[in-house]
């Protein structure tokens, strides 16, 4: 692999930030600390035949030097600045080629003079190796890691920041060297599970909150805008079937965080407003029963034979009415001597009258018709038993579902979010030892094993009769033939990609929104949504989340006031820096009971059973003067939050 440029590298005693990884999501994170905050990077990555890269249409034709560069551009166009902006050149990347992050190679790429560490490795194992060894080297690095277990993440935080307070002697009230744990599938499975539903909410959780924006279709001549918390952006066309920014139209790209005069003079455009702040919807419902291996009692029998168990329950009922009409006897001892009778154990009604004779005969036939009734019984429930352990197939009759493509790390975090929404789900994987299988079984969501490239797979999942297609495997190419081969079955079904390459998933949309005017066609790329999260832990704030508008992205951060003079003593209104930053909320509670960092990996049921959310204030009024002990949610372009923090600009006056 090619070393980029320099471009004017400052000497190893400038501060830099160093990001080591195997696979895209380290080029995206690089390209956007360097194109966006201008920051010096050092980029560890494998040698270039070794590198693991996601499969791409053209990822032969450029060597990874100019993959690099184009994403910078790409990162600068896409935050409204860069190279010449503002007078600010974009910062420079070195590249150091390791298989491993060792302590020697960590040690070159200068960790012990870097600011902040991202390990972003596809192994979680590798990244916290090579993060203890960091924060050995570096007490006061600020690292940032990419782990897919959340619990493990957790434990990982609170021993990295332990091992730093204790080598630095320093509280954590005044050390930065703070330690984040983030998952790209986390971060990116909220917008995927969104795109995949017309009119679902977009999702960012955090601290016990729930964030939900939601887009909303232009609003027709005399119509008055719905009520909402604040207008997050508007969007670049009035048709959601085109509104996407990979279709690369500059002119009419979407205008992020707008003020109230850009809102009404954008008529005929639709908006993305943050609408609900809480959770209030629905528990999730139980589907086909119960969860796990213990079913519930409606699951164990089917509807028919619960019907026929009524039935006979109700013919033993009036036999036992009549029998006490025709002998007077008690009513349970009437009842007693009946199932006598049913079950064939009771004395023959011989020298006594007609009408209990005929009684007992009626009876004995019930019983008879009792016994097959009660073998079904027995084997519906050993059959529902054993089927609980074992992958569901759709139902018949099944329609308006999802059908998910790809049970890896970002499918499974998917298949979460849309059970969570209380979506229907069919999920389509190749491998039978995917790791979202066990997901997939526990939530008992139907699954079709099988390649989506051979014919049938998709019929299997009723396709023809879903509601939207959610192609989330790591192959490009598998994703655009299932969806192109969905769309030959149903044109007007409303498609979402994962794809990873810019320029392939801007021709592929252009194609297919030409193809099929009519039917909605999404793209979304997984580091491209990742990455500003990632750069952000890596600038010391906390991100919560970021929400896609088209092809771009808007962040939500919590922010402490204190040292922000754009905020500091300043009003709500004044503080609000229109496609830069807005002041959404603000913490009310004590500044000694606040989570120092935000609860992004945390489970969404342990999240919605808490009451995180209690103390945060929500639609501040213009007027709101922002103290110095403040904390507040903001929503931000990433420009906006590398502007916010003012970083290059305390380098140059301390200089």
């Amino acid at each position: 692999m090619g070393s980029v440029p320099n471009q004017g590298l400052a000497s190893d005693t400038t501060a830099h930030m160093v990001v080591c990884g195997d696979d895209g999501l380290a080029h995206r994170l690089a390209a956007e600390l360097r194109g966006v905050y201008g920051e010096q990077v050092t980029l560890v990555v494998p040698p270039s035949e070794r590198t693991e890269r996601p499969p791409v249409v053209g990822r032969a034709r450029a060597a990874s030097a100019a993959l690099l560069d184009r994403m910078v551009s790409a990162a600068v166009n896409r935050a409204g600045g860069g190279a010449g902006a503002g007078g600010e050149p974009a910062g420079s990347v070195r590249v150091v080629e390791a298989a491993e992050a060792t302590e020697a190679k960590l040690a070159e790429a200068g960790v012990e003079r870097a600011d902040a560490l991202a390990l972003v490795y596809d192994d979680d194992e590798t990244n916290i190796r090579a993060a203890l060894t960091a924060r050995r080297l570096n007490p006061r690095l600020r690292l940032v890691l990419r782990l897919y277990n959340r619990r493990l993440g957790q434990h990982i935080e609170e021993l990295l920041d332990q091992a730093a307070t204790l080598a630095t002697g320093v509280g954590d009230a005044g050390l930065d060297a703070s330690t984040t744990v983030l998952s790209d599938a986390d971060t990116a499975a909220p917008a995927l599970a969104a795109t995949a539903v017309v009119g679902t909410t977009k999702v960012v959780q955090t601290d016990g909150l729930l964030l939900r924006a939601v887009e909303r279709p232009p609003l027709r001549p005399g119509q008055s805008p719905p009520s909402g918390l604040a207008t997050l952006a508007v969007l670049s066309s009035n048709d959601p079937a085109v509104a996407d920014g990979s279709d690369g139209n500059g002119e009419q790209g979407p205008l992020l965080l707008p003020d109230a005069a850009a809102v009404r003079e954008a008529r005929g455009r639709g908006t993305v407003v943050l609408e609900q702040v809480s959770y209030a919807g629905p528990s999730m419902p139980s589907t086909g029963g119960g969860r796990g291996l213990v079913p519930s009692f409606g699951s164990l029998f089917s509807r028919r034979l619960r019907w026929s168990l009524a039935g006979l329950v109700g013919c033993v009922a009036a036999l036992a009415v009549a029998l006490t009409v025709v002998t007077g006897e008690h009513p349970l001892y009437a009842t007693y001597m009946t199932l006598l009778d049913l079950f064939a154990i009771n004395e023959p009604a011989l020298h006594q009258n007609l009408a209990r004779q005929i009684l007992q005969l009626l009876s004995g036939l019930m019983g008879l018709l009792l016994l097959p009734v009660l073998l079904a019984a027995v084997l519906e429930a050993l059959g529902t038993f054993r089927t609980a352990s074992a992958l569901r197939k759709p139902p018949r009759g099944l329609g308006g579902h999802v059908v998910l493509l790809g049970l890896g790390k970002i499918g499974t975090r998917v298949l979460t979010r849309l059970r969570e929404l209380n979506i229907p789900v069919v999920c389509v994987e190749a491998d039978p030892d995917a790791r979202g299988l066990a997901t997939a079984r526990r939530l008992r969501v139907p699954v079709v094993l099988g390649d989506v490239t051979q014919e049938g797979v998709l019929e299997a999942a009723k396709i023809h009769r879903a509601h939207a297609l959610l192609a989330v495997t790591s192959a490009d190419t598998t994703n655009l033939e299932a969806a192109l081969y969905a769309r030959s079955v149903r044109p007007d079904l409303r498609v979402v990609l994962r794809l990873y390459d810019d320029d392939f998933a801007t021709a592929v949309y252009r194609t297919l929104r030409a193809a099929h005017p009519h039917a909605s066609t999404r793209s979304r790329s997984v580091t491209h949504l990742a990455a500003p999260a990632f750069a952000g832990a890596m600038m010391g704030r906390q991100i919560l989340g970021a929400i896609p508008v088209e092809r771009r992205v808007l962040l939500f951060a919590a922010v402490d006031v204190a040292g922000h003079p754009q905020l500091e003593d300043k009003t709500v209104g004044d503080a609000f820096r229109p496609g830069s930053w807005r002041v959404l909320a603000l913490d009310r509670t004590p500044r000694e009971e606040r989570r120092e960092e935000p609860a992004a990996e945390e489970s969404y049921e342990d999240n919605r059973a808490g009451d995180g959310a209690s103390g945060w204030e929500w639609d501040l009024p213009d007027t709101h003067v922002l103290q110095r002990n403040d904390r507040v949610v903001l929503a931000a372009t990433r420009r906006g939050l590398a502007e916010l923090l003012g970083r290059r600009s305390r380098e140059r006056a301390g200089a």
